[in-house]
């Protein structure tokens, strides 16, 4: 099963504050709008997201079809795919991507500590 890039997004209070401490620590912003509340910022293959009173706890967060850099690639497990597998394994999804449709979709699953992990595809 191939997640893609991984990231996790944070829910902060203040992004202006977050972004500064961020900066701090060698992260660049690499995309997203800080008047709409939200950066996605980068050091190397690291990715976190900056997300201020969109939801409540961090989301661990990966996107089907992206590399590091969000370039698409040419090889990937769809969403819908990967959706489908882990309903066969059993695991309960919080929402699911609509199975009728193609390209861009995500679905939600909580690990068993109760941790948000965000299947998110873009492409």
């Amino acid at each position: 099963m191939k997640l893609g890039a991984f990231s996790i997004s944070l829910s902060v209070k203040d992004i202006n504050v977050s972004k500064e401490f961020y900066e701090n620590l060698g992260f660049k912003v690499f995309a997203g709008e800080i008047e709409k509340n939200y950066l996605i910022m980068k050091n190397g293959k690291s990715l976190i997201g900056l997300f201020q009173g969109m939801f409540e706890n961090n989301i661990l967060t990966f996107n089907p079809g992206w590399d590091t850099e969000a370039n698409t690639l040419k090889n990937f497990d769809d969403v819908r795919e990967i959706q489908r597998e882990l309903k066969e394994k059993g695991i309960k999804l919080e929402s699911e991507a609509d199975e009728s449709t193609t390209g861009p979709g995500s679905f939600v699953v909580i690990d068993p500590d109760g941790n948000t992990i965000l299947i998110d595809q873009h492409v």
